[in-house]
């Protein structure tokens, strides 16, 4: 008998791996799929494609419905009987729930096929490494002879109670770049400001004039400061790394160019040098306003209760699908109660997985039948 779905989100949550590293999962979706009779192959290295063709219609017109598959390295510590068993790691995003519903949903739209068109299920790896799964997927062109009409996700949210659904039309989250920097300057005694070139002083206000960057549509963050000298040692070298996240491709490009350019002054003015490596990460999370609406319609008539979304600071590399084909991503609600998300006591209200596999069935069949 076909494993359920809060079965299969017990064992991924259970045996937890980390980006590009799902090796064990992909091998437990594969044996799932094979036990359905659904056709399947691998995708981005340690990914699963399915593929399941409707009873009718142009089978060249699909629907992509994709879930993640990784970990965080977090040690879990809810102390649930399903706990992870592996030491150091943790299905802390949600990653589990999105695969064991979007499983659910393929189970039942292969039992009927009642729909026109393809349906494809991607159980997407590395989602939580920069720039990793989703563009490692566009790369191979899985979609190439197909008429691509909706790729569709969904993401836990523990801001939302169990039976709400929260959409965002157009821009929703935003792209994200790792910044990394290193200051060269000549160190020595601290006693002797004359014969030093301060790398600690030129970083640390390269930092503050990053953090003047800050608005409501960019957000420059510093996390990482190195520094390894003494209380009467200036260091020869300092290094620090952030992130950049924006709403817009176009301010994106504009601000990296600032960010290079603050780093030249900053150069000039304490006659240091200083290496920017700027490592493009995902795009902005762009929701189609018309898959929006008729999910929110939908939504609403199934039963659920639609929540408007804000824009969040958040990034999903789901925003590669939204720059290349009409894409929907909404949030589902998981209870207040679960905590919050990357952190070690992570638990979501597993009554959530049947109003997200609910959802994510009806929205395949909405959409393919139209």
């Amino acid at each position: 008998m076909p494993m359920d779905t809060k079965e299969f989100r017990r064992h991924l949550h259970r045996h937890p791996e980390l980006s590009f590293k799902e090796h064990r999962t992909a091998q437990f979706i594969s044996d799932r799929l094979s036990e359905l009779g659904i056709e399947f192959r691998p995708i981005a290295g340690t990914g699963i494609l399915a593929r399941v063709e409707g009873r009718r219609g142009n089978l060249k017109r699909c629907v992509v419905l994709r879930a993640e598959i990784d970990a965080v390295p977090i040690q879990e510590l809810t102390g649930v009987e399903w706990a992870s068993e592996q030491e150091g790691v943790m299905h802390a995003c949600g990653h589990d729930f999105h695969a064991a519903m979007l499983y659910g949903a393929l189970k039942r739209l292969h039992l009927s096929r009642d729909f026109e068109g393809t349906l494809f299920a991607l159980f997407q790896p590395a989602e939580e490494f920069c720039s990793g799964g989703a563009a490692k997927v566009l790369s191979e062109e899985p979609f190439k002879d197909y008429d691509v009409v909706a790729v569709i996700g969904q993401h836990t949210d523990p801001d939302l109670e169990v039976g709400e659904i929260g959409f965002c039309p157009g821009k929703f989250m935003a792209s994200t770049d790792e910044l990394s920097f290193k200051v060269e300057g000549v160190g020595g005694n601290a006693a002797m400001r004359c014969q030093v070139k301060d790398s600690v002083v030129a970083m640390s206000d390269l930092i503050m004039r990053l953090n003047m960057l800050n608005n409501d549509v960019c957000i420059v963050s510093v996390g990482k400061v190195e520094a390894a000298g003494t209380a009467n040692t200036i260091p020869e070298q300092c290094r620090c790394e952030g992130m950049l996240r924006t709403f817009n491709e176009g301010l994106r490009s504009r601000i990296k160019d600032m960010i290079r350019h603050i780093a030249q002054e900053i150069e000039y003015k304490y006659d240091v040098t200083i290496q920017v490596d700027i490592r493009d990460g995902n795009p902005c999370v762009e929701n189609n306003a018309q898959l929006s609406y008729e999910a929110m319609l939908l939504a609403d008539s199934c039963g659920f209760k639609v929540r408007d979304l804000d824009m969040c600071p958040m990034t999903e590399d789901f925003g590669h699908y939204s720059q290349v084909y009409p894409s929907l991503f909404y949030s589902l609600g998981v209870g207040r109660k679960a905590g919050r998300r990357h952190t070690a006591m992570y638990l979501p209200d597993e009554r959530a997985l049947e109003v997200g596999e609910e959802f994510m069935w009806q929205l395949a069949l909405s959409v393919l039948n139209k």
